[in-house]
C-alpha cells in the first residue's frame, strides 16, 4: 500500500476509541506530540498506550483519553516524575502495567517479529514479577535447564514516531544521538504514521546523515506528515532542544487547578497552528522576561 502524505487530524481520523497505540520517542525527547495535541482535542477514548513516557502520557491522561499504560517510566527528564501521570496513579484513575526498560523492548521485539513472546532475564528477582502476576516463566529446553522470564508481545494496533526528516514515500530520519525504539513500535503495530520536521526529498536523506540513521523505511509506515516544531516541547535535537521554560510552566500549570484551565485554553483548546502560535508568543515574553546582557541590577 503506497504511504500516505497526511495532516494530523487524517492520522487521527485513522485511529479508533479502545485502541492499543505505541507513541515512540523517550522521556522528554522526541515524542510526536503533534500528534499527542491531536488526539488529546479528538474524541477518542479508553485507549491503551505503550509509551518510554513522557508528556506524551500526560497530556493523553490530562484529557481524558487513558484506560490503560504500559510503560517502563513516566518521566520529563530533566523533572524526574511526569506530574499528570503522578496525579492520575495516585488517584487509580489509569491502569499500569509497569515493566523492566528492558522487558519493553523484548515486548516490542517479539511483536515485531511476530512471536508470542521472548525469553529474557530482566524481571526475575525483582518487584516486576510480582506486580505483574500475568507474566509467566519459561525453562530452556536446552542441558542449562535456566529458568527465563517470558515477557509477552507488545501488538500495537497503531504506533506514532517523530523524525527529524522523511520524504514522501515514508522513509523516516533521526539526525540526533540515538533512534529509540521507534523502529520496533513501527514494527510491531498494524499500522504507523510518522511525523517529521520536514518533508524532503529522497536524496537529501543521504546527504544529511549516513545511511544508519535512515530508522524507519517505507514498509512500515502508513502515513507521514510534516510537522515542524511537531515534537515540542520536548527535544528534537540537533533541530531544537526541550523546552525548559515551557516544560516548567506545563508542570506549574499541571500543579494547580486554578491554572490548567487556563494553560489548557491558552495552548491546547485550538489546532496545532494555534499551539504553534501561543508557543511563539511564550517565548516572545519569555525574553523580555530575561535580563539581557550589561543591565542594570
Amino acid at each position: 500500500m503506497p504511504v500516505e502524505v497526511m495532516t494530523p487530524e487524517q492520522v487521527v481520523a485513522q485511529l479508533r476509541s479502545g485502541m492499543t497505540i505505541g507513541i515512540g520517542g523517550w522521556g522528554s525527547r522526541r515524542k510526536p506530540m503533534a500528534l499527542v495535541r491531536a488526539i488529546a482535542a479528538s474524541g477518542l477514548s479508553g485507549l491503551t498506550i505503550v509509551s518510554y513516557g513522557g508528556p506524551d502520557v500526560g497530556l493523553l491522561i490530562a484529557a481524558g483519553k487513558v484506560r490503560r499504560l504500559v510503560a517502563g517510566f513516566v518521566t520529563l527528564d530533566s523533572i524526574p516524575l511526569e506530574p499528570q501521570f503522578r496525579a492520575a496513579r495516585q488517584a487509580g484513575a489509569i491502569e499500569l502495567t509497569e515493566l523492566d526498560e528492558g522487558m519493553l523492548h523484548w515486548g516490542l521485539l517479539a511483536a515485531a517479529h511476530r512471536l508470542p513472546f521472548l525469553p529474557m532475564r530482566a524481571g526475575l528477582g525483582s518487584d516486576v514479577m510480582r506486580v505483574n502476576p500475568q507474566i509467566r516463566t519459561i525453562r530452556s529446553p536446552y542441558a542449562d535447564g535456566e529458568e527465563f522470564a517470558a515477557v509477552p508481545a507488545l501488538r500495537l494496533d497503531a504506533a506514532l514516531v517523530h523524525m527529524n526528516r522523511a520524504d514522501i514515500r515514508g522513509n523516516g530520519q533521526y539526525l540526533g544521538p540515538d533512534p529509540y525504539f521507534d523502529d520496533l513500535f513501527c514494527r510491531a503495530a498494524e499500522r504507523a504514521f510518522m511525523s517529521c520536521e520536514r518533508i524532503v526529498p529522497t536524496g537529501d536523506l543521504l546527504a544529511a546523515g549516513p545511511v544508519q540513521s535512515l530508522l524507519i523505511n517505507r514498509s512500515m509506515v502508513h502515513g507521514v506528515t510534516e510537522t515542524p516544531n511537531g515534537a515540542h516541547f520536548t527535544s528534537c535535537v540537533p533541530d531544537y532542544g526541550r523546552d525548559e521554560a515551557f516544560q516548567a510552566a506545563y508542570v506549574a500549570a499541571s500543579a494547580s487547578r486554578e491554572l490548567w484551565p487556563q494553560f489548557h485554553a491558552t495552548f491546547l483548546a485550538g489546532d496545532e497552528a494555534d499551539y504553534q502560535a501561543a508557543v511563539a508568543s511564550f517565548r516572545a515574553n519569555e525574553g523580555e522576561r530575561r535580563p539581557r546582557a550589561g543591565a542594570a541590577s
